[in-house]
């Protein structure tokens, strides 16, 4: 009897069209408004948020002639898809103009790397079929 080799072949990997970059988005926010913001993000299919207390640096003389009476603020750190980081900008930037006291600044910067698989599925929301 002879021996046959067989081979098993495994199943190519996902075409790297499904890979989306993730970038980090930092906003700074009136302390009142975080929520607000919070909330906002999360329609973006954004799963990882975390914000953190902040002072503002500007003088007090400074903030009252420019009528700008609390400096405590909220830095809001959220991972957002690249593909979706000009919407998120788009839409924070008219609410910052629009909210009654929700003056604010965001700006993103790309994320290089992250460990593990699982970690990226849940950062991009990358739901995978069963």
């Amino acid at each position: 009897m002879g021996l046959t080799k067989t081979t098993k072949t495994k199943k190519a990997p996902a075409a790297n069209a499904d890979i989306k970059k993730l970038k980090l988005l930092v906003t700074v926010v009136p302390r009142g408004k975080t929520e607000f913001f919070i909330d906002l993000l999360s329609g973006f299919e954004i799963n990882l948020q975390t914000s953190v207390t902040a002072q503002g640096t500007a003088r007090s003389e400074t903030l009252r002639m420019l009528g700008l009476d609390d400096s405590d603020k909220s830095v809001i750190f959220s991972v957002v898809r690249e593909d979706k980081a000009s919407e998120v900008l788009r839409v924070l930037g008219e609410k910052f103009e629009s909210v009654r006291g929700g003056k604010g600044i965001a700006f993103t910067t790309p994320l290089s790397s992250v460990i593990g698989v699982a970690i990226y599925r849940f950062l991009s929301n990358h739901k995978t079929g069963v």
